[in-house]
């Protein structure tokens, strides 16, 4: 791959083109990187009702798939839909958020409790009230996060 970077005085923030045929995991990666670099102005725009509203990731409680959107909650409880995938959502929040299933990820400072479920899993319920499951398959990092064993 060829890399090309211009430093100028002039440029008063950072901004990267790539031209690529095909995505692939490493470059979905760096993508990841460049845009984690922006993370203190890091806002997330949500749609509700045909509007556009800019979401801070302190706001968010939860992040999930809901059939074939990627939707989110905030302290409120309002709904609003994402336009990136939730694997770039995972790499684009910070460390306060975990990934408890392949389709949600939660802020873990707005849990209020945590359940044990059906069939290993375990429920968690949000200090907005909405309620999600943690898989099996991530309870293990869930518990690592929160320093539990």
């Amino acid at each position: 791959m060829k890399v090309e970077c211009k430093i100028s005085p002039d440029y008063k923030e950072p901004y990267a083109v790539l031209y690529i045929n095909r995505m692939t995991h490493g470059i979905a990666g760096i993508i990841s990187l460049l845009e984690k670099e922006e993370m203190d102005s890091l806002t997330l725009i949500g749609a509700k009702e045909k509007k556009a509203f800019f979401l801070k990731p302190e706001e968010i409680v939860l992040v999930r798939t809901e059939g074939r959107e990627i939707v989110c909650y905030d302290k409120l409880k309002n709904r609003y839909m994402l336009d990136k995938p939730l694997y770039e959502l995972e790499n684009i929040l910070d460390i306060q958020f975990v990934r408890i299933s392949k389709s949600s990820i939660i802020n873990i400072h707005q849990i209020n409790h945590v359940e044990a479920g059906f069939n290993g899993t375990m429920e968690v319920v949000m200090k907005n009230g909405v309620t999600d499951y943690i898989s099996r398959n991530f309870r293990k990092v869930f518990k690592e996060r929160l320093g539990l064993k």
